[in-house]
């Protein structure tokens, strides 16, 4: 069933404190003198580098291992025989999953002082156990909800938390939405698509707005709506619609059923930007004449479970 494990790692921050300063004493000097306390720098390389010395070692099994940077993570082409292991946050999970395709990812939480690890199950001393488990098909395998946004020249990103389809720059997006063969023209800080998986993430943050200017006029806000990760199902929110004679503001929430979709027509004439996950150097253009659908991808994440 596998021939190969990949690992994804991750630079630490002195990693890349030392990229951009050339040398670790030029990096202390840096954090030093701006306040900062390089040692708990030191302190979380020196963890994480001890942590992947255990994974490494658990994983001597037989099977060939490679190691992969984050960076290359949307340029390597997955194999339908390659186990994917992650070392590092949770962030880390989800910008691999948005390429893993069907295969399954067991995730490690290097550093639990550090790391809430919501999306990882296993220290490095359990990964041997739970790596020979998902081989001999005994794993338990979550399969989560993966949001899409593809666009009619056939384009298409998929993102794991959440998309945002909005402006590249703190400006307005400019967009036609369409729910249900209902329309109306937006002027707004752009939309954000949420996952079950990112309905506690970015989209929570948005209810606590809602909930903090409600208490702040005298109103009441409603609790934040949040799904498992399976759910089939999707929430989008209008974040900060701007009223005008050209632009509504009545279509703000919702669901996003199993089977439906959101239609996005670009109303920008540059600018205009989808990007999933917060990683927006991985984009699709947005601008006039562009069109996005926005659903649930037929595709899941697998993620080994404990």
């Amino acid at each position: 069933m596998f021939d190969k494990i990949v690992v994804v790692s991750r630079k630490t921050r002195l990693a890349e404190l030392i990229e951009r300063f050339n040398t670790r004493a030029q990096a202390k000097f840096y954090i030093e003198r701006a306040g900062g306390n390089f040692a708990d720098y030191v302190d979380e390389d020196a963890a994480y580098q001890r942590s992947m010395e255990i994974v490494l070692r658990q994983l001597a099994l037989g099977l060939k291992l490679q190691r992969i940077d984050r960076a290359l993570v949307p340029t390597y082409l997955f194999s339908d025989r390659d186990l994917i292991v992650t070392v590092g946050q949770d962030g880390l999970v989800a910008n691999t999953a948005r390429y893993a395709g069907a295969q399954p990812i067991v995730a490690v939480n290097p550093d639990p002082a550090r790391f809430d690890g919501v999306l990882l199950p296993f220290a490095p001393s359990d990964l041997r156990a739970a790596v020979t488990r998902t081989i001999e098909r005994r794993a338990p395998i979550r399969a989560v909800t993966l949001a899409e946004a593809s666009l009619a020249d056939g384009q298409r990103l998929v993102a794991f938390n959440d998309l945002f389809i909005g402006a590249r720059s703190h400006v307005s997006a400019r967009y036609r939405i369409t729910i249900d063969e209902v329309s109306e023209d937006h002027s707004s800080s752009g939309v954000l698509v949420s996952t079950g998986a990112g309905s506690t993430g970015w989209m929570s943050s948005v209810f606590n707005m809602a909930s903090g200017v409600a208490a702040f006029t005298g109103g009441s806000a409603g609790p934040a709506r949040t799904l498992g990760w399976e759910d089939p199902r999707l929430l989008y929110v209008v974040r900060e619609p701007f009223r005008s004679r050209h632009s509504q503001a009545t279509m703000i929430a919702g669901m996003v059923e199993s089977g439906h979709s959101v239609t996005l027509e670009s109303l920008m004439p540059s600018g205009g930007v989808i990007f999933g996950d917060g990683v927006e150097t991985d984009f699709l253009a947005f601008e006039s004449g562009a069109t996005a659908t926005l659903r649930a991808a037929a595709q899941r994440a697998q993620l080994v479970a404990r």
